[in-house]
């Protein structure tokens, strides 16, 4: 029942907080107004990651769902691989080589 979803980030997007709370200490260091401008943006970053969680695939799940999702998949992916094995083994078709 495992649905692919598209990415929710892009790859260059950081979800770090660290640099955010850097830049208010250094403003804070230097006495300088832009503080309230730093945390602002640390506001919108936090937000932005509550959004990304809330909407992520399972976070509606229990630990024992997906538990449980995760040993069907794991079920079916071991009896794919074992069809997989057992088709190669009877080698009713030759394959031709590539010249």
């Amino acid at each position: 029942m495992a649905v692919a979803q598209p990415r929710l980030e892009k790859e260059g997007d950081d979800c770090s907080l660290l640099p955010l709370v850097h830049d208010i200490i250094k403003c804070m260091d230097k006495d300088s107004q832009d503080v309230h401008q730093e945390l602002a943006k640390l506001k919108s970053r936090i937000q932005e990651a509550r959004e990304q969680i809330s909407n992520m695939p399972g976070i509606d799940s229990s630990p024992q769902e997906q538990q449980q999702q995760l040993s069907t998949l794991r079920d079916q992916v071991r009896t794919k691989n074992q069809l997989l094995q057992k088709y190669k083994s009877l080698c009713m078709f030759e394959v031709p080589k590539a010249s």
